[in-house]
Formats: structure tokens, C-alpha cells, sequence
């Protein structure tokens, strides 16, 4: 009987793409996925520390594993395990806790532990010669779009961040790996690769020659790749004309930006460690907006930093407001062991965080349906990703610009670029007719 497995990921697209990498190598090794419902002979819990809560719903989840399959090999791997190791050597039943340095190894290591007791720790401190691990995935189950992980590391030491112990310094996948990873998933059907990284905009700067994000796309628009590539989240400065001049003139490469802007206050961002002013955001925003009009720009803002009073959330708040952005991610602030924002002074109080959260995740809904209004009339490329749930006869997708489509059909329509025409609003997004542009 072949070993079952099932894998729980919390956290990043860089997460999936490893958890993914874990998943391939299992079956490739005779295992056997199991739905996340059933019990299983290895269960791994690929966890997240980004925020407090995710280190408690890490937690949670392992405990779950444990309780759930008391006859199974339990191992935790990722972040969690690189930083907090002794945090989950605490948890009773845990087998394996692994870091973000030894993944190649860790699907062998479950497969082969018969021995009870302390969890085995494997992990090792990243120095300044830790070379990227790539780790080849041909697939995704039960995804349309594949992610493909080109970065790894940080060295921005922001100071509320502790993503540079968990993942080390900058480390990048080389230009022709990541065109044969790209051909590959091509090979494989897929029609959209996500490139993706801890520090994206900062691939290349470990590389020997001239390398850089920018760069890349290049090169990929000199092959033979006929899929769309989509970019994950880039910082303001990452972001120059060239770039978007290059998303402007091809097809593609997807309208769409995620950036990190945090705050929208100067001296918080100074507080940050951000490389960065709000003037330099706004002129970025309107950058994009002027050479792609239809870009989808997405924010991440991060409520209630130390020092964040009323006059500094507010300034966030009517940046947001006055800028043509199309959503934004908002977090709360986590005050997180190892950091130096931790020690500083003025922490906010959390009824204060909540009630900034509140007001700027409505603003938000606001923007989303004023984007969406934007598009009523025009016609958009979409990614078809089959049946809509609860909705009979209609298909969903994926614009590229990051609007979520639906449109009506007799037949199923999946992983098919299709052209639709934006006619009304959703509640999630935008419902379409099919376009043919050779009847208009």
C-alpha cells in the first residue's frame, strides 16, 4: 500500500511553490495525496511567522495534525522551523521540523522516520555564501497558473520584519533556469507562470554579470514562450519606467503591479527602514497609470506601527484615498520577537490598530468597485479556470490585470485564454460576454 501524504500551507505564493515541490517529489517517490479531510501516513504543515497570527494558526495547524493523525509522521517545515525551531520542538507528536535551506532533503527524511521521541531539527544558519536551492516543479494540482519561485532571501531589515532570519540573504535562480522552467510549465499546458520571490525586485543582484528583473523579462520575451507571466509583489523603487514601459508594449506580461508601500506617513516610513517617501509612491502610481491605464495596482499597507498616531494614519488613509490604486492588503501590526521595532516606543494600542484596520479595509471595498467600473465596456484577456461554484452555467477567471471574470456557457471552459467584454459589476468582480472580435 503506498503512503498516503496531504500538506498544509500557510503564507506566501513562495510557500506554495515549495509545498508544491514537496507534493511532486512524494509522488514521484510512490506516495500517494490524500484530500486535506482524510487521515494520512505523513502530514506536513508549511508554515508562516510573517504576523503573530500566523505563527498561532501555524501552531494551530500542527496541534490539528497531530490530533487528526495520531498514527502519522508529523513534520513542520518552512519559516517557523528556521527562526522558532525550539518554539516547536515544544509541541508533543511533531516529528520533523525543517528550515528553508535543506528543502531538497526533507521529502526523503519523512518518508524514512520510524524512530519516536524529540522531533528531529534540520536546519542550518544562512551565511553570506548560501547559494539558491532550486528546487524543478513541472506542475501545480488543481491550479491553472503555475508559480515559479526566481528569488529567495531579503536584506532590507525593515525593522518590524523578520523575514531576513527566516529566509536569509538575496539569492537568485539563474536567467536560463528560469527560461527552461518556464518552457517547461509551457510543455505542460500551462497558460500563466506567476514569478515570484521574498525580495522580487531584487533578483539578479547576487548573480555574476548584469541581471536584473528587468532584464529577465527581456530575455524571456526573446524566446518562445506563449504564456502570460505575471510579477508578485515589488517594492516602490523596484519599479522604474523601463519596467513599465515593457508591460505597457507586451501582451504577456500581465497589467499588474502589487506593491509594498506600508505607509503613506515619511517618518514612519523612516522608522521602517523603508528606502523610500510617500512622494516617490505617488509618482511611481501615476507613472504606471499613465503608460498602462487598465494596470491593476494593488498595495500593502501595514496599520498601527510604533509611533503611528492620528496624524500618520491619516495621512495613509488620504493618500489611499486620492490615488488611483484598485485594492489594497492591510495588516495589522505584529510586534515580533527578534525585531527592533519590537523595543521602540509608542506601540500602538490593538483597539486603536482595529478601529485603523476597519476604516481602511471599507476604503478598500471602495476602490475595488471603483477599478471595476473603470473596466464596464472594455475588452480583457481571462484566464478560464472551469465551473463557478454555487452559480449554474457560468465560468470564472482571471483577467490580466487581476479582475476576477465571469460569463455564461453551455460547455466547461477551462485553462483557456479567452476574450471577454466587461458588462456589469459582482459582487467579487466583474460578470462578461464572450467577445469575437471578428463580429464587431
Amino acid at each position: 500500500m503506498k503512503q498516503s501524504f496531504k500538506i498544509i500551507t500557510l503564507g506566501c505564493k513562495v510557500n506554495q511553490c515549495e509545498s508544491a515541490f514537496m507534493e511532486e517529489s512524494l509522488i514521484g517517490k510512490g506516495c500517494r495525496k490524500v484530500n486535506k479531510e482524510e487521515p494520512a501516513d505523513i502530514v506536513i504543515i508549511n508554515g508562516c511567522i510573517v504576523t503573530g497570527r500566523a505563527s498561532y494558526q501555524t501552531r494551530q495547524a500542527i496541534r490539528r495534525a497531530v490530533r487528526e493523525n495520531p498514527e502519522g509522521t508529523i513534520g513542520a517545515i518552512g519559516c517557523y522551523g528556521q527562526v522558532y525551531p525550539d518554539e516547536l520542538s515544544s509541541i508533543s507528536g511533531l516529528n520533523l521540523i525543517g528550515g528553508n535551506n535543506k528543502k531538497g532533503l526533507l521529502p526523503g527524511l519523512l518518508l524514512n522516520m520510524n524512530e519516536e521521541g524529540r522531533a528531529l531539527i534540520v536546519r542550518e544558519d544562512f551565511d553570506r555564501g548560501s547559494r539558491f536551492e532550486h528546487i524543478p516543479i513541472t506542475k501545480f494540482s488543481d491550479r491553472t497558473r503555475a508559480f515559479l519561485k526566481i528569488q529567495d532571501g531579503c536584506e532590507s531589515l525593515c525593522t518590524y520584519c523578520i523575514i531576513p532570519k527566516a529566509r536569509g540573504p538575496l539569492r537568485s535562480l539563474e536567467p536560463e533556469d528560469v527560461i527552461t522552467s518556464l518552457k517547461i510549465f509551457q510543455e505542460n499546458g500551462y497558460k500563466e507562470v506567476v514569478l515570484t520571490g521574498i525580495n522580487l525586485g531584487k533578483y539578479g543582484r547576487d548573480l555574476v554579470g548584469d541581471v536584473d528583473l528587468t532584464k529577465l523579462l527581456a530575455d524571456i520575451d526573446k524566446n518562445d514562450i506563449n504564456m502570460r507571466v505575471r510579477l508578485s509583489s515589488l517594492n516602490p523603487t523596484e519599479i522604474n519606467t523601463t519596467l513599465i514601459e515593457l508591460m505597457a508594449g507586451r501582451e504577456w506580461l500581465c497589467r499588474h503591479f502589487h506593491i509594498s508601500l506600508q505607509s503613506g506617513d515619511d517618518l514612519i516610513l523612516k522608522r521602517m527602514n523603508r528606502d523610500y517617501n510617500a512622494e516617490s509612491f505617488v509618482e511611481t502610481v501615476n507613472n504606471i497609470k499613465s503608460l498602462v491605464p487598465y494596470a491593476s495596482i494593488g498595495v500593502d499597507v501595514l496599520v498601527g506601527f510604533p509611533g503611528e498616531d492620528n496624524s500618520s494614519f491619516t495621512k495613509t488613509y488620504r493618500l489611499l484615498k486620492e490615488l488611483p490604486v484598485s485594492y489594497f492588503h492591510v495588516f495589522p501590526y505584529s510586534r515580533r520577537k527578534g525585531t527592533p521595532a519590537a523595543k521602540f516606543s509608542h506601540q500602538v494600542e490593538d483597539r486603536v490598530i482595529k478601529k485603523r484596520v476597519f476604516a481602511l479595509k471599507l476604503l478598500d471595498q471602495k476602490k475595488r468597485q471603483a477599478f471595476r467600473e473603470n473596466l464596464l465596456g472594455s475588452t480583457f484577456s481571462v484566464l478560464s479556470e472551469g465551473w463557478v461554484s454555487g452559480h449554474s452555467g457560468f465560468i470564472g477567471g482571471l483577467a490580466d490585470n487581476y479582475v476576477r471574470f465571469t460569463f455564461p456557457s453551455k460547455n466547461l471552459v477551462k485553462n483557456e485564454i479567452v476574450s471577454l467584454r466587461a458588462e456589469y459589476l459582482t459582487r467579487d468582480g466583474v460578470s462578461a460576454s464572450l467577445w469575437d472580435e471578428r463580429s464587431h
